[in-house]
């Protein structure tokens, strides 16, 4: 009897969630074991954690739940090493854990590896940000900074740093749930650069309407419990600093033999495979993938889904025998909330760069909740839109192998 080809999935976010359902749709159970492993027993909706941070109660999409049926084991544990040269992964079980002595670790062996950890929040190296600062990269930080927040007095002062999309959203959405708190954004450029001049100028409508003050062109070198410094020696107060300025990548790949970039992601080809190890894809966040000219593809919800389906489809392929499809990888829009009421979609080119049209206003806010949801639904929906292969699965080729470049930086 032939062997059940095993494949982990590593990370239960948008991009690991999305491709191990697809996995399951497209594979036969009684060829293949597909195991997912999560820290944590619920999908976290990341891309409203700014609304969880304010008091909005999220709808629970517990993983028993949503893959109930679809032969996904689920392995609630925390991933603690892997050995790409072994094929190993090293996880400590969570279940039921209450303190390091309880805590179970295991190795678990695999035939494909997808990885899917993702990334949290970048301090960028600042000093104080890590003591001070609050972030909502994911649901811990989003719900300690909701504790602080419920404890402020009014007009107390609240710094979002960063103006990315991050912080935009956090900004609009403290200020339209707090409108009794203070509420600053800092940028290290001018608000709304990026933007053609119809979002910009929407942008610092919806600001200017919630009464945000915005510190433009500043840098941020220190925070501190109840300030922060800029780069020009002013201070600004800040009660409760949240930080926003960037994302980084889990630092487990980097600490392994994988090619990684200088930022620890790790670098695959077009289908998604690990250029040093051919047993290994990598997805989302956690992957260096090359868009449209070449341009990496951004951290984003808008970049992981479609490199999930391009990995899954392409270890289906592989796996049956068949030709491994390619799933374009472009943008079309940058969807901003702006707060419940109000909203941009700012439209792009393939590689990311606005163009003059944008959407603006409640129709824009319709929008991105539709946007939010449907990425939801699909999560939770794992194998259903995906097709099915009813070929019988096979040992994948070795393919090429690509000298490693080892980096245990963390």
């Amino acid at each position: 009897m032939q062997q059940q080809h095993r494949i982990i999935v590593l990370g239960a976010g948008y991009s690991g969630a999305i491709a191990a359902g697809r996995l399951a749709k497209r594979l036969r159970r009684e060829d293949v074991a597909i195991t997912l492993v999560n820290a944590e027993p619920d999908f976290v909706e990341r891309v409203r954690m700014h609304q969880l941070a304010v008091g909005q109660e999220l709808t629970p999409r517990p993983f028993a739940e949503m893959f109930a049926g679809t032969g996904v084991a689920l392995k609630h544990a925390k991933v603690t090493g892997i050995d790409p040269d072994g094929k190993r992964v090293t996880v400590v079980d969570v279940n039921g854990a209450q303190d390091d002595a309880q805590e179970v670790t295991e190795d678990l062996p695999y035939d494909t590896l997808v990885y899917a950890l993702g990334s949290g929040w970048n301090s960028q190296g600042v000093p104080g940000t890590a003591e001070h600062a609050h972030q909502i990269a994911g649901r811990p930080g989003a719900l300690r900074l909701r504790e602080r927040l419920d404890r402020l007095d009014a007009g107390e002062q609240v710094l979002v740093i960063g103006g990315g999309l991050t912080g935009l959203e956090a900004a609009t959405e403290l200020a339209e749930a707090r409108p009794d708190l203070s509420v600053a954004l800092a940028t290290h450029g001018g608000l709304g650069d990026g933007f053609s001049p119809k979002g910009a100028r929407h942008l610092r409508k919806v600001f200017a309407g919630l009464g945000i003050t915005v510190h433009e062109h500043t840098r941020i070198t220190e925070v501190t419990a109840d300030a922060v410094t800029t780069a020009d020696g002013i201070s600004l107060p800040a009660a409760v600093a949240v930080w926003t300025a960037g994302f980084a990548v889990h630092p487990i790949a980097e600490a392994t033999t994988l090619d990684v970039s200088d930022t620890g992601r790790i670098t695959v080809d077009a289908t998604m495979r690990s250029l040093s190890h051919p047993d290994v894809y990598a997805i989302g966040d956690a992957a260096l993938v090359a868009g449209p000219g070449d341009k990496p593809l951004r951290m984003s919800c808008a970049s992981g889904v479609p490199t999930a389906w391009q990995a899954a489809d392409a270890i289906a392929a592989r796996l049956t025998g068949t030709k491994v499809p390619k799933t374009p990888l472009r943008y079309f829009n940058q969807c901003i909330s702006l707060g419940r009421r109000e909203g941009l979609i700012q439209y792009v080119t393939a590689d990311d760069r606005a163009v003059s049209a944008a959407l603006t206003g409640r129709t824009a806010a319709l929008y991105k909740e539709l946007v939010c949801k449907g990425a939801a639904w699909g999560v939770a929906h794992p194998t259903l839109g995906a097709p099915t292969r009813r070929r019988p699965v096979l040992r994948p080729e070795p393919g090429p192998q690509v000298a490693t470049t080892a980096n245990a930086e963390a």
